[in-house]
């Protein structure tokens, strides 16, 4: 498992315990969620930016499909047409 993906199966749990944390912060009567539920989008951020960070580059566009040779692309047929 890359850290991409790592960072992709803990960002769900990580929301969750954010989540479970401003409404106790609400319960407990310090701040009121209406105060405090954009650090939700924050922690989304964040996380998104390290999975970014993590991630492996990608690699540059070569001009073919995958499993390809050069100089086969799907419009390089022979000519003379459909032969039956």
């Amino acid at each position: 498992m890359n850290g991409a993906n790592f960072v992709q199966a803990v960002r769900g749990p990580i929301m969750l315990i954010t989540l479970g944390s401003l409404v106790a912060i609400d319960y407990a009567g310090i701040y009121g969620f209406w105060r405090t539920w954009p650090i939700l989008i924050i922690v989304f951020g964040l996380l998104k930016l390290l999975e970014r960070a993590v991630a492996k580059p990608v690699p540059p566009y070569s001009g073919q499909y995958p499993g390809q040779y050069p100089g086969q692309y799907p419009g390089d047929r022979p000519s003379g047409g459909n032969a039956i």
